[in-house]
């Protein structure tokens, strides 16, 4: 499956700002790019690519003071297939996890271990321990919390989610992500382009998302509380604790977001190679 992915993203600065922005493919998914993703800018300072400590692509400029316009557009191969279900895996004693997970089972800025784990525990102590507890929990989130574009607030807690039971992706993969971790099951943020490919047309249709990893039986799986179902098409730009590591801009002063628009959708080869 090829699906044509890009987006044009203006800023308005109120002065010269020093910005940061994870607006890439993540690297893991460079080898299925087959059109190159460049980002182009209208400001006149260069964009200097590094990893940042989460192994994301980190794009950092200068921008001048009006407006910044980032874009870009390419084609990426995917395999076609929903994100892998196992329910046959197992936890990992936390005893036995790798440096790469143990960081993923302390709370964090969105996700309040401290003020959620009496809840995970009581919810789900008694789960089937592995995928089935994950599942779980992600269906708890799902029935717990009501999505809304109007709900959407940068400041949300998990804790504060579960509490208002409303939210938008971001707070569906924190208050998961929250209660998995109060379970000692390691759990990351994941954000990239998710577009409704394979799911019926909606009138607000899907573009960036975000969901989450769950470490078991020695590997990373995907989970979606916000759907809660297998999706396809999902193409990761960012993982981090929380949402504060895979911010699509960071910005060193007063910006403004005045254009966010986004373009995921399958596409066929003949289209592709015009």
């Amino acid at each position: 499956m090829l699906i044509k992915a890009g987006y044009e993203i203006g800023i308005q600065c109120e002065q010269e700002t020093p910005l940061f922005a994870l607006l890439s493919v993540h690297p893991s998914r460079a080898r299925d790019l087959r059109t190159p993703a460049i980002i182009s800018s209208t400001g006149p300072s260069p964009l200097i690519a590094s990893l940042d400590e989460y192994g994301n692509l980190r794009s950092r400029t200068v921008a001048p003071a009006g407006l910044l316009t980032l874009r870009t557009s390419f084609v990426i191969e995917d395999s076609g297939q929903p994100d892998e279900v196992a329910p046959w895996e197992q936890e990992v004693p936390v005893a036995q996890l790798p440096d790469e997970a143990v960081g993923f089972l302390a709370g964090s800025r969105y996700c309040e271990t401290d003020r959620l784990s009496a809840l995970a525990w009581s919810q789900f102590g008694s789960a089937p321990r592995g995928y089935a507890r994950v599942q779980a929990i992600v269906e708890y989130v799902h029935q717990r919390l009501t999505f809304g574009y109007q709900f959407a607030r940068a400041t949300r807690t998990a804790f504060e989610a579960h509490e208002e039971r409303v939210g938008v992706c971001r707070d569906f993969a924190h208050l998961a992500i929250a209660l998995c971790r109060s379970m000692n099951i390691p759990a990351r943020y994941a954000t990239g382009y998710l577009g409704d490919i394979g799911v019926p047309t909606v009138p607000a249709p899907m573009d960036f998302s975000a969901w989450f990893e769950a470490y078991l039986g020695g590997r990373w799986f995907t989970f979606d509380a916000r759907h809660n179902t297998p999706r396809v098409g999902r193409i990761l730009v960012a993982r981090g604790r929380d949402a504060a590591d895979c911010a699509i801009t960071t910005s060193f002063g007063q910006t403004r977001l005045v254009q966010f628009d986004i373009v995921t959708e399958e596409v066929h080869r003949a289209e592709s190679a015009a």
